[in-house]
């Protein structure tokens, strides 16, 4: 059984937090439109809280930001390194927004090969290497923009790397929002600077995830609404059909049904026509038929169908993905839509498969977390029993 008293978990910190606000358990969960008995299964680590919905929900209740409930406890679990680069990354970003560099600059064609390179490590999880090279590129970037020369081509540079490494290693690390919006937010004022379509898009995608991430939904869609997408080609198609999907995650999140079925279903065209990304994907984003399922599966898990994910799980290669961080979210979200149908032996087993390609994402996402400590919960004395316990160990959770 979970320590609650150790707020190790997103349960036990709504516990602590709703008596620190001397809320009694009734109040909250009829706030936030839930049953007194499912907060109270939440809160013992029974269930997890592993909606973004109802974290938004809850922490309403509680008058708090939802980042006080998904924060990574302090020490952070299987820490390694991660936290100084962390703090390493957040400098870079302070003064990059700052202008604040010494050195001399590199060369365009130097830094993106090294762009290039840090985005496949990323992909291919390798999480420890990312976080030590991104600080010193984000100095040397944006040290090159500063000198006034190749300016377009180093600032579509910095946009991409921005977006598809600062941010998703910040998210990876299980950063604050606050910071992983930092990242967001020079991307888009770079991109503003450019006023280029294509490069404006996926800044925006950039900003709407942090906001997301951070509860702000409407926020995160006025973000999708304010952009203009270029013409949809084989170059854009990929960052044109995650900045649809995305609008249905923050409808879903957002509880607001009917808005979800229809940008899916433009996605899903979208992916038909251009297919996997092997030969359309110069942005990096990954789309493709593989990549729209796994998002049906996060939006079936986010509007509470476990059964529909599981389903939709049975229906996806994981492996067809291009990038082994996406086939870890497969795992992920798979193993969570097995313990919520009480699979659970699955459901580790499952969640194992996960922590084998991406440790860093499994020990840190707050998701992945809460499930792994739902499981403790049920856990018996076998086999499985031990190979979770090892893995709970593994995320810091007490056993």
């Amino acid at each position: 059984m979970v320590d609650l008293d150790d707020a190790r978990t997103i349960g036990a910190r709504v516990r602590q937090i709703r008596r620190s606000r001397r809320k009694s358990l009734r109040v909250v969960a009829g706030l936030a439109g839930i049953s007194a008995g499912h907060l109270s299964r939440i809160e013992n680590g029974q269930r997890a809280l592993d909606r973004r919905s109802l974290i938004v929900a809850l922490a309403n209740a509680l008058e708090i930001a939802p980042s006080e409930l998904t924060a990574l406890p302090v020490p952070a679990p299987v820490d390694g390194d991660t936290d100084a680069a962390v703090g390493a990354v957040r400098t870079a970003l302070i003064a990059a927004s700052r202008h604040r560099f010494r050195g001399e600059p590199v060369p365009v064609g130097v830094l993106q090969a090294r762009v290039a390179q840090i985005r496949e490590t990323r992909r291919l999880c390798g999480f420890a290497t990312v976080g030590q090279q991104l600080p010193e590129l984000i100095r040397d970037i944006h040290l090159a923009i500063d000198t006034g020369r190749e300016v377009k081509a180093l600032v579509e540079l910095a946009v991409t790397m921005h977006v598809h490494v600062s941010l998703m290693w910040l998210r990876d690390a299980g950063a604050s929002v606050d910071l992983r919006w930092q990242a967001a937010a020079l991307a888009q004022e770079l991109a503003e600077r450019l006023a280029d379509p294509t490069s404006l898009g996926v800044a925006a995608y950039g900003s709407a995830n942090a906001l997301f991430a951070a509860g702000s939904f409407e926020l995160a869609e006025a973000e999708l609404d304010a952009v203009t997408l270029p013409p949809t080609n084989a170059e854009t198609a990929g960052m044109i059909g995650m900045v649809t999907m995305t609008r249905s995650l923050i409808a879903s999140a957002d509880q607001r049904p009917g808005d979800v079925r229809a940008p899916m279903q433009v996605a899903r065209d979208l992916a038909e026509r251009f297919g996997e990304p092997e030969d359309h994907d110069r942005l990096g984003f990954g789309f493709g038929p593989t990549n729209v399922g796994l998002w049906e599966m996060a939006l079936a898990l986010e509007s509470d169908d476990p059964d529909r994910a599981v389903s939709l799980a049975h229906s996806i290669q994981p492996e067809r993905h291009p990038f082994t961080t996406r086939q870890s979210q497969y795992w992920i979200d798979y193993g969570r839509a097995l313990a919520r149908v009480r699979r659970r032996n699955a459901a580790v087993m499952a969640l194992r498969k996960a922590e084998r390609l991406f440790p860093a994402r499994v020990h840190r996402s707050p998701f992945a977390r809460e499930v792994i400590a739902e499981l403790v919960a049920h856990a018996k004395r076998d086999a499985v029993g031990r190979e979770l316990r090892g893995m709970a160990y593994r995320v810091g959770l007490p056993v």
